[in-house]
């Protein structure tokens, strides 16, 4: 069955990095372009990356961009969110997610918190 798993989370002081890592298997991962969406308590999910299916073009929130990186692996159907210079407002809870847009098919994973904090 479909399935995506995230991993990566944790607590981490401010300033500090975490790299999350989002493993799909169940369906044609190379075919779908993937993002990274969160929700902290009381707050609607938001889009903060998203990558092509290829990895040719990526995409930022403002909130993020120039800290956080997304890239994908095809051979090893994982994405990937290197999360630098963090902040207690990137507190979260991070999700996976695929689409394809043709397919008109599209994919969550559980989510992974992620705690910034001293």
């Amino acid at each position: 069955q479909v399935q995506l798993v995230e991993s990566g989370g944790g607590l981490v002081q401010p300033g500090g990095s975490l790299r999350l890592s989002c493993v799909a298997s169940g369906f044609t991962f190379k075919v779908y372009d993937m993002s990274w969406y969160r929700q902290a308590p009381g707050m609607e999910r938001e889009l903060i990356a998203d990558i092509t299916s290829a990895g040719g073009m990526t995409n930022y929130a403002d909130s993020v961009k120039d800290r956080f990186s997304i890239s994908r692996d095809n051979t090893k159907n994982t994405v990937y969110l290197q999360m630098n210079r963090l902040k207690p407002e990137d507190t979260a809870v991070y999700f996976c997610n695929a689409m394809n847009r043709i397919l008109l098919r599209e994919y969550w994973g559980q989510g992974t918190q992620v705690t910034v904090s001293s």
